[in-house]
């Protein structure tokens, strides 16, 4: 789902937006994500690592997207939903992980839960001023 890994510091004030990738079904609620720090990595020229704190309100969907990047998923609380390239399914809780690769689409991203909101630390590592997320049609 995501694609680039970053190892040093926090902004001490995260923005949170909402991205055009968690523009989903008209009655799902959109997905949160703060930018949490961006940095260059200079011994991997032209790369960036990039951290941000999705929240996934209760029954929140996202649309079909890739990252084009290398993107390491962190649970921290609630349950999510991930697969890729419409293979199997699979519910993550707190502590467990999950790994997108830059050529993956991500065709399942959800809440598992209408109740309760899920969060979760996204690290990507890819390339400098590209987007985090590009929709599939």
């Amino acid at each position: 789902m995501f694609k680039t890994l970053g190892l040093l510091c926090l902004l001490a004030c995260p923005v949170v937006v909402t991205p055009a990738f968690a523009q989903s079904a008209p009655s799902a609620p959109q997905a949160q994500v703060a930018d949490l720090m961006t940095k260059a990595l200079k011994d991997y020229q032209g790369k960036e690592g990039k951290m941000i704190l999705v929240t996934y309100p209760p029954g929140s969907v996202d649309p079909v997207h890739r990252h084009y990047a290398h993107a390491f998923v962190y649970v921290l609380e609630g349950s999510i939903v991930m697969s890729l390239n419409g293979g199997k399914e699979v519910t993550l809780g707190p502590g467990q992980t999950f790994y997108e690769g830059p050529d993956d689409k991500h065709t399942v991203g959800r809440n598992a839960s209408n109740t309760q909101p899920a969060k979760f630390v996204v690290f990507l590592l890819k390339d400098q001023n590209k987007p985090i997320l590009t929709p599939v049609q």
